[in-house]
Parts: C-alpha cells; structure tokens; sequence
C-alpha cells in the first residue's frame, strides 16, 4: 500500500486529475486530495461531472493540521496535477502558505517523490528557470504532453498517454500502458 497525496491547481488540465484518480485504486492505497479554490473553479467549468473516489481523503488547501505538511508523517509520494506555473513558482521560491505549498515544501527537503505535471504553453525564461530549480531540488517535472504512439481513438485514451507516465512515476504503473515494442528481438528472430 502506498500512501499518496494529489493535489490540483488552477491550471486548466481537470481531465489528467480525472483520469489519474479512476486509475489508481484508491481502495488499495491511501490517497489524499487537496485542490486549490482555482481549482475547483476550472474543474466546475472543464468537466460536467468531475467525480472523487470515495475512498480519497479530501483536505481544504488551507488546513495545515493535514499530515503531510509534517516530515515526521511518512508518504511515499505527490502529484500536482495539473500544476499551474503560479504555483511551481511558489514551490521553486520555497513559498509555503498553504496546504497544499507546504506538503511540496515537506516531499522536497525530505527528499520524497514530488511529480509536478504543468500543462501552461509556452513557457517564458521565469517559467523555465523555475523547472531547473525545481530538477536540481530532486522534483520530477512531467508537462502534460500527450504521444501518439499508441494511436489514441479518444479524448480519454490521448489523456491517458500522460496519466500512465504518471502512474510508472508513482510504480503504479496501469496494464493499459502502451509500450514501445522491441522491434530488435522480433528482427532477430525473422533472420
């Protein structure tokens, strides 16, 4: 059993928050949900029927009695999906006023599992210099970018090229994950 925190922010992307939930199982593993007021706002106004497991943990953004704003609470990892620029920037300047900043805050200095996965485009020279901050503190950075290998049929199946990057991240990873083949071993065989 993991114990995970997922968080959200106002950058548009409700979808990958979506779609990570409905693939992790939440019965299985302790999983801990806190979004930003934006958040909540932009998920109102992306998807008709934004669903949460009820077997997540919700906490408000702003209490900081959660457990994970503690070092001495033991997680194995956070996301911040999606993670709006304003608030990777806040993590990069070390910005903890909230729940949701401090449990960054806390998975950096104790060297845990922290996968930020903004979705903004393009970046400017802040943005950029903020990732490289956050990459040499030991932060995964995954930008919401979806591939085509696997020739997505659907919203959902192009969203979730990014959620299984997410989730092999995480060593969740889903059995729905497209992998490249190894086109080697099936040449040598033809020979």
């Amino acid at each position: 059993m993991m114990k995970l925190v997922i968080a959200a922010t106002g950058a548009s992307g409700t979808i990958y928050l979506q779609r990570l939930l409905e693939q992790i199982d939440c019965s299985a593993h302790e999983v801990h949900l806190v979004m930003s007021s934006h958040a909540k706002q932009v998920a109102a106004q992306e998807l008709d029927d934004f669903k949460i497991p009820g077997a997540v943990k919700q906490h408000a953004e702003n209490d900081l009695n959660v457990p994970y704003v503690s070092g001495s609470a033991r997680f194995d990892a956070m996301v911040i999906v999606p993670c709006s620029m304003a608030t990777l920037g806040r993590i990069a300047a070390g910005a903890s006023d909230s729940a949701l900043l401090r449990g960054a805050d806390v998975f950096l200095k104790e060297r845990r599992k922290l996968i930020l996965v903004p979705r903004e485009t393009p970046w400017n020279l802040i943005h950029a210099r903020n990732i490289v901050t956050l990459l040499e503190a030991g932060a995964v950075v995954l930008p919401a970018i979806p591939s085509f290998y696997s020739r997505p049929k659907s919203l959902a199946d192009l969203v979730d090229t990014v959620v299984w990057r997410i989730l092999d991240q995480l060593d969740l990873p889903s059995p729905r994950t497209y992998r490249w083949p190894d086109k080697t071993e099936k040449a040598a065989r033809k020979r």
